[in-house]
């Protein structure tokens, strides 16, 4: 399928090139999510896993901030008059948002200004890479409304990002990372100006666009899934990977260049 000229209702989409580029659309309100936009980024995410046009994707901040998460009256005010079924069906809708960036098989990388708090956290937390300006302020602020700071594969993820006790610290007190912070501790790949943040990124998705990127899919399934892997398992799973990697014709390609002394220009095949 080809996801072009997709046009979503609650959050802006552009294609570069090959890569797809998302934001958030209430720069008033520091883009908050809704229902509507967490299942429209839900099934956009499950769509990519299959999109022939599309080889990487820059989750965008907007107006100067990423996002400051659950909409308070959208979202958080309804929730407390729901019951546990209701409740969970929400949850796991939110669960299956971080599923489908994690499983769309393209580099996602979040480009993070300003506000960037609970669920917006998350989502800069289950991209690939991620850029910031030295504005950057990211919360995971779950415990602030009273909530467990489990939230959307939370303490799965980020103690693996930015160690445990750090990531203890984050979850239990819902403090804001400064950006400093945030790419001493690597959840920033790196920092950039506010007028470069999105131009960096987006240059970072054109090289991972130039391939080989049947390779790069295979390395984020691998990346994804050795999590729960013991190590002798993960190197048997990445045995099998490579050996299919090697079928490819960019590996071909690359061989055949490197013979003769010329840069590889890879097909994705």
């Amino acid at each position: 399928m080809k996801m072009a000229d997709l046009k979503p209702e609650h959050f802006r989409w552009r294609m570069d090139g090959r890569v797809a580029i998302i934001q958030l659309d209430r720069p008033e309100r520091k883009n908050p999510l809704t229902f509507d936009s967490y299942a429209e980024l839900r099934n956009t995410f499950r769509d990519l896993a299959y999109a022939e046009d599309v080889d990487a994707v820059v989750f965008a901040a907007n107006g100067g901030n990423f996002s400051s998460g659950g909409d308070v009256h959208e979202i958080i005010g309804p929730l407390v008059g729901m019951d546990m079924k209701e409740l969970l069906a929400f949850t796991r809708m939110t669960g299956d948002l971080i599923k489908a960036m994690l499983n769309c098989g393209r580099p996602v990388i979040a480009a993070v200004d300003g506000i960037c708090v609970g669920a917006g956290a998350i989502i800069a937390m289950a991209s690939d890479m991620r850029l910031a300006t030295p504005e950057a302020k990211t919360a995971f602020l779950f415990t602030r409304v009273g909530l467990a700071g489990c939230d959307m594969g939370a303490c799965a993820m980020l103690p693996r990002i930015i160690g445990q006790g750090r990531a203890a610290e984050m979850l239990y007190t819902g403090r804001s990372m400064t950006a400093e912070e945030g790419e001493r501790w690597g959840f920033f790949n790196r920092l950039c100006s506010a007028e470069e943040l999105e131009s960096e990124a987006v240059v970072l998705a054109q090289r991972l666009c130039k391939g080989p990127t049947f390779a790069h899919g295979m390395t984020k399934t691998q990346l994804n899934q050795e999590w729960s892997m013991s190590l002798e398992q993960a190197i048997e799973s990445e045995a099998q990977a490579q050996a299919i990697c090697m079928q490819t014709r960019d590996f071909e390609r690359a061989y055949n260049a490197f013979v003769n002394k010329q840069k590889p220009e890879f097909g994705g095949d």
